[in-house]
């Protein structure tokens, strides 16, 4: 009804996010007259509290002053052309953002439901344990907003004598005679017996392994959580195997670091796709 040529979702954020992201600064009518991705912490006086003063919305608060882009455009079609055929470059918030001020009318639109930037490591991490949380501020089971994903056609998750606190588990997952607390359990995940798994966000596997396999039979451990394994703060990556004995839980309260199968930033283990960590590994 404001007859944009281009329109950008918005939230706003707090001066410790906003140099993580795309900040703005728009007009009382909600047209954006500033953009700047990811400016530094000594540029956001000079792009200015992007919030004009007396503006109230569903979640401003005065410790979050600055608008930042979700990274959601709405384009008219002959603007997006006329954009993308031009010298304006192909980055939307480094160049073609930038660029369009000034030449067309971008609109900003408030988005009061929930959003989180995921960007970071930290943010992933926070993010996907926050969903484990009673009284999260997002939820998978809110009928009003149903959330669907493509069926595998997997058996439902089994659990043998398991201890299960505020977690998330997916379907076609075994486990066994192990403890999961505040975590995130992907699907196909296998955990052995004697394993305790807190505040971690697992992502699964994409296939099951035979007892069999000539994986299981060399010299890795086989697919999954071993045997007596904890896990504290970690995000393990699909179809990673953790042998026997193993406790990830970032014993020297790292910020940041490089080890055999594993890395540490801010301060989560993270243990990449197809990772192995070998019996016994304390980090």
């Amino acid at each position: 009804d404001r007859r944009a040529d281009i329109t950008i979702a918005a939230q706003p954020v707090g001066i410790e996010d906003a140099s993580a992201m795309g900040i703005f600064r728009f007009d009382r009518g909600g047209q954006i007259v500033a953009f700047e991705e990811k400016p530094k912490r000594d540029r956001l006086d000079e792009i200015g509290r992007s919030i004009p003063a007396g503006a109230t919305f569903a979640g401003h608060t005065p410790d979050r002053p600055f608008m930042a882009s979700m990274g959601i455009y709405v384009f008219s079609r002959d603007v997006l052309v006329d954009l993308l055929s031009g010298d304006g470059g192909t980055d939307f918030g480094k160049e073609i953002i930038p660029c369009a001020l000034g030449r067309y009318r971008v609109n900003s639109y408030l988005f009061r439901g929930y959003w989180a930037d995921v960007g970071t490591i930290a943010s992933f991490y926070d993010a996907n344990v926050m969903l484990t949380q009673p009284g999260a501020p997002f939820t998978f089971y809110d009928p009003r907003r149903p959330i669907y994903t493509h069926p595998r056609f997997l058996p439902a998750a089994r659990f043998a004598d398991c201890a299960i606190r505020g977690a998330i588990v997916a379907e076609g997952c075994y486990l066994d005679r192990c403890t999961v607390e505040q975590s995130i359990v992907g699907i196909r995940t296998n955990v052995q017996n004697g394993s305790t798994i807190r505040r971690s966000v697992l992502l699964g596997a994409d296939f099951y392994e035979a007892d069999d396999d000539a994986t299981v039979r060399g010299e890795h451990p086989r697919l999954g959580i071993g045997r007596e394994v904890v896990l504290d703060r970690v995000i393990v990556d699909k179809n990673a195997r953790i042998g026997d004995g193993a406790r990830l839980v970032n014993e020297r309260g790292v910020d940041e670091a490089d080890g055999d199968g594993y890395y540490i930033r801010n301060g989560v283990v993270i243990v990449p796709k197809d990772g192995v960590i070998r019996a016994g590994t304390h980090v």
